[in-house]
């Protein structure tokens, strides 16, 4: 069993990761700890694990694990690694974006490899240290890693990705507020979005030289969970060929899949799925990308990175039906 501690336990991915663990066959969670919860049962934080756990929140770390998942805000884990005293011995997989980029990487003693085991699953398998993507960027490099992969990213790329309001965190803000998210959708960060640079960096690692924009619009959804973005871009492969490509490259993958009909959010709400759809319109490629914020792009991709570190089944305890209906 793989004994596992986590740090920050009381928003909305460590919920998903208590969740996940709880029903995984090789994993044993030993702690949760959070300072604003200290003491108090675990369900009464996450109401959906009523009846599933007996776990308490600690203010307390017992070092005696094999892994640590850091989920706190961003900035945050990189504090809290200053500040403790983590053996080095104990693998960590850091959800924050504090580690993500090449120039962060390396921290202390420790090396955080990028988690996107589609891009390098290799690295990860050997990695001791593991920095999670984004969950905007796990949706949009999935949907162009082909491309770049086969050197074909030729044009600028125009990105647009609706995402739930778990997206935002537990923390209430303006925008978050029911009476102003429901019925609602608004633009933020539009070209600016800080996802923009993992997604950059694993383009130019993929398709060295590429120097054309990635035009990325984010919007708010007036939904709870799940991103449904759009990519387009000018290629001369037919549809053919780009379905070939795209099945060809996610041919050895366990949870990236090529739709061959339109999707629709539904069918990854509540797994660690992305499902991609192209469709050819002129001279541009038009490729839809889906995932679940929660799983797929933060908590469920990290349990796929630990299940690789400790060279277990890909798809172990990340078995998760869709919430269809």
């Amino acid at each position: 069993m793989i004994k596992i501690g986590i740090i920050g336990g009381a928003g909305y991915t460590a919920g998903e990761l208590i969740r996940v663990l709880g029903n995984h066959p090789e994993a044993e969670i030993d702690f949760v700890y959070s300072t604003s919860s200290a003491g108090k049962p675990v369900h009464e934080i996450h109401h959906d694990l009523y009846g599933e756990t007996d776990l308490m929140f600690t203010s307390e770390i017992n070092q005696n694990v094999d892994l640590m998942f850091l989920c706190l805000g961003h900035g945050k884990s990189k504090a809290f690694l200053e500040n403790g005293s983590i053996s080095s011995a104990v693998k960590i997989i850091d959800l924050s974006h504090d580690f993500r980029l090449a120039e962060n990487s390396q921290f202390q003693d420790r090396k955080f490899i990028y988690g996107l085991p589609e891009f390098q699953k290799d690295a990860i398998s050997t990695a001791g240290n593991i920095a999670n993507p984004g969950c905007f960027a796990t949706a949009i490099q999935l949907a162009i890693l082909p491309l770049a992969d086969a050197k074909l990213l030729n044009d600028d790329l125009h990105v647009h990705a609706i995402t739930g309001s778990t997206g935002a965190g537990q923390s209430l803000s303006a925008t978050t507020h029911f009476s102003w998210r429901n019925n609602n959708v608004s633009v933020y960060k539009a070209f600016t979005h800080q996802h923009l640079l993992e997604i950059g960096e694993t383009v130019t690692t993929e398709q060295p030289g590429f120097d054309h924009a990635i035009n990325f619009v984010p919007v708010r959804g007036n939904f709870t969970r799940g991103i449904f973005s759009t990519v387009y871009t000018k290629t001369d492969l037919s549809l053919n060929q780009l379905t070939e490509l795209y099945k060809s490259f996610y041919d050895d993958t366990v949870f990236t899949h090529i739709s061959e009909q339109p999707i629709h959010l539904k069918q990854i709400v509540n797994t660690n799925k992305c499902l991609l759809h192209l469709e050819k319109h002129g001279d541009k490629v038009l490729i839809t990308s889906i995932i679940d914020n929660l799983v797929k792009g933060a908590s469920g991709q990290a349990v796929h990175n630990m299940n690789l570190l400790f060279g277990l089944k890909e798809n172990h305890g990340l078995q998760l039906k869709p919430i269809l209906y």
